[in-house]
């Protein structure tokens, strides 16, 4: 997520700064002495200590107070600027667009996660040229990915690891066709990025393999969101204390904490009414796992965007960012909840 979601306010700039300030006191002007037939007649002296009467028809100016001595004005408190409307709208189309494709057939579910991958790495490879000068073997890393993803849905984990060994190979080779300057920064990203991403997502088409692989997914989904949510509403109410400051300054310890109550019981609910042969107490621990690993996903992807100098990885989503700015707190979850969900109730 991006770092404004956590709620927390970030101050305006304080009274005093050269530019920018957000409010000032301008000078005072005397009391202009009245005369019972008018303004006392004769010049007013220009400069600090004293005004020119307006011309006839002029609007006034009325000057603002001074601040009393050792005083400072409040500041204002500014949010990052998000168009909530287009985020609430993008963030429905979404949802609704995943829930369909899950219930209705899985293998349209698997082609709109190949898709938000595919997108995301061309995100990642962007970045990574524009900002930084690394070109990433774009083509073998999508191939492989898209590989990676139906080898783990069709033939199960074994077969999505032993494409992701090859999707290496690929990036290895592939980056032999240019120069072979820089060679080992681009495939050391392209290596990066390949686990980074389709890897980590085979853990979704691994869930969605079970014979009740659409509710699986749709706990993971439901957990990391809710994790969110209670993150962003504890924290805007509540947050005082930075969690990363040098990392994301908007999310606060308040926060972590919405995060992990919210995720604990929304967890429970889940494991007891939606998982056949899951209990609650097995859902807090899920909720817990969840809110841990959404949390540290949130701010490996805040380091990533520190160091690129960027605040999101893309544009393609109003109000959100790119897919990767949606997608940092679900990939790192996946895997967390595919082996939680196989220890608790078995691999379905």
């Amino acid at each position: 997520m991006n770092d404004s979601s956590w709620g927390a306010h970030r101050p305006g700039p304080a009274y005093g700064e050269a530019e920018g300030a957000q409010a000032r006191y301008a000078p005072s002007a005397p009391p202009m002495p009245q005369h019972p037939g008018g303004p006392v007649p004769g010049p007013v002296p220009d400069g600090p200590s004293g005004t020119r009467p307006s011309p006839a028809g002029a609007t006034a100016v009325t000057a603002t107070a001074s601040p009393p001595a050792g005083r400072r004005p409040p500041s204002r408190r500014i949010r990052a600027g998000r168009d909530l409307g287009a985020a609430i709208g993008v963030g429905v189309g979404l949802g609704a667009l995943v829930i369909a494709s899950l219930f209705v057939l899985k293998a349209v579910f698997v082609a709109v996660v190949a898709a938000a991958v595919g997108i995301g790495l061309w995100e990642l490879s962007s970045r990574f040229s524009e900002r930084k000068g690394i070109r990433i073997p774009l083509v073998p890393s999508l191939a492989g990915g898209t590989v990676m993803l139906l080898a783990g849905y069709v033939q199960g984990a074994g077969a999505a690891w032993a494409a992701t060994a090859f999707t290496v190979l690929a990036v290895l080779v592939g980056r032999m066709a240019r120069p072979p300057e820089n060679y080992l920064k681009d495939v050391t990203a392209g290596v990066f990025a390949v686990f980074y991403v389709p890897f980590l997502a085979t853990f979704v088409v691994l869930m969605l393999a079970a014979d009740d692989g659409p509710w699986r997914v749709l706990v993971f989904i439901l957990l990391t969101v809710v994790s969110d949510t209670g993150a962003y509403a504890v924290g805007y109410r509540f947050g005082k204390r930075k969690l990363a400051p040098r990392i994301s300054p908007g999310k606060t310890r308040a926060g972590l904490v919405g995060a992990v109550l919210f995720a604990m019981a929304a967890g429970a609910l889940a494991m007891q009414f939606l998982i056949d042969g899951g209990r609650w107490w097995q859902g807090l621990l899920l909720g817990l796992a969840v809110a841990a690993t959404a949390t540290l996903g949130d701010l490996g992807e805040s380091m990533i965007k520190r160091d690129l100098g960027i605040k999101d990885m893309g544009t393609l989503l109003p109000g959100h960012g790119g897919i990767m700015d949606r997608l940092d707190s679900l990939l790192p979850t996946a895997p967390v909840v595919w082996l939680l969900l196989v220890a608790f109730v078995g691999p379905g």
